[in-house]
């Protein structure tokens, strides 16, 4: 790591890796959120795609561009000239590339963790992003979380089912509400969902309890940063023609104050997150239980900072500049 002596007075550079930047929504887009934190802090931006990282003799690469954002819905990124330099020259790396988390997701994480052998602090850490699968992950904490099994074998889920009347079923690998499912006891629909999200038994996934709260006050993103919860939570609730609280999927977000149930979730989770180099992470609650713990590239700071007035990414940007002070 560079020597943080006297840094915090000077400009960082920060390497965003994310998808193409002419295809997000920025009005709820939460990596621009941070970049305009960045950039407002006086730090300099360069913008990089996942195609534009590799490796020679063990050394990382980037044909990155600085770029300049705006806090404008028509026209928020200009970008400069490409240049080719070792991502280890960066001071910061932030890791803000969405799901899927597929090899080539994982095969950049190698490639960003020579980065970070040779210099750059990158966020999230790598080696955590490979490592906490974000439904999985809910398995180190499983006194914070609704009854959950991973499996692969139909037989288990059809017990599960059996035994909580009512679940959720969805894939390991997705996001946005892709692929989630809610099953009734006696459905029979249930072998059918049980073999796609399997294929056949060939192939793992999850069931959890359906927690019936999601219908009144929703799934709440609760953000860490730090290990330390921002102040509010974004509840996510479902549309009336569907059950997903995914913002994706159609629901509303409503911005809520954290309660002490949320608060003791964070304490539970937010120190191990902190030790493992995972600066930013968004826990998803149904009725007081965590349900995943979202690594990649967590959303949710546009929406709170309009309803509450705040500035949620300079919390961020702020919790970098202190490993550099």
């Amino acid at each position: 790591m560079k020597s943080r002596e006297n840094n915090r007075a000077r400009s960082l550079r920060i390497a965003v890796v994310m998808d193409p930047i002419d295809s997000i929504k920025p009005a709820k887009d939460s990596t621009l959120a941070m970049m305009l934190s960045a950039q407002d802090r006086g730090h300099t931006l360069f913008y990089v795609e996942q195609r534009d990282l590799w490796l020679r003799d063990g050394t990382a690469w980037g044909r990155i561009r600085p770029i300049e954002v705006r806090d404008n819905l028509e026209n928020w990124a200009t970008l400069g000239a490409e240049q080719t330099e070792k991502l280890g020259s960066m001071d910061i790396i932030l890791m803000r590339k969405d799901p899927p988390f597929d090899m080539e997701y994982i095969y950049t994480t190698y490639i960003l963790e020579r980065a970070e052998t040779q210099g750059a602090l990158v966020l999230n850490k790598p080696s955590g992003l490979r490592d906490m699968n974000e439904k999985v992950y809910t398995a180190w904490f499983a006194h914070c979380c609704a009854p959950t099994l991973i499996t692969r074998d139909m037989g288990d889920m059809h017990g599960f089912l059996n035994e909580h009347q009512q679940i959720v079923c969805k894939p390991l690998h997705g996001m946005g509400g892709r692929s989630i499912f809610v099953i009734k006891q006696h459905d029979k629909n249930a072998n059918v969902i049980f073999e796609t999200m399997t294929h056949y038994g060939s192939q793992f996934a999850i069931v959890q309890k359906y927690l019936p709260e999601i219908v009144e006050s929703g799934d709440s993103r609760i953000l860490i940063i730090d290990g330390e919860a921002a102040p509010y939570a974004l509840a996510r609730i479902p549309s009336s023609t569907d059950n997903r609280g995914n913002l994706a999927a159609g629901a509303q977000g409503k911005g809520r104050e954290l309660n002490d149930r949320d608060k003791w979730l964070v304490s539970q989770i937010g120190p191990v997150l902190r030790e493992r180099g995972m600066l930013f992470v968004g826990i998803d609650v149904i009725g007081g239980y965590v349900t995943e713990i979202n690594v990649t590239s967590p959303t949710g700071i546009r929406e709170l900072d309009k309803q509450f007035k705040c500035d949620i990414a300079s919390l961020f940007i702020k919790a970098i500049e202190l490993r550099f002070s």
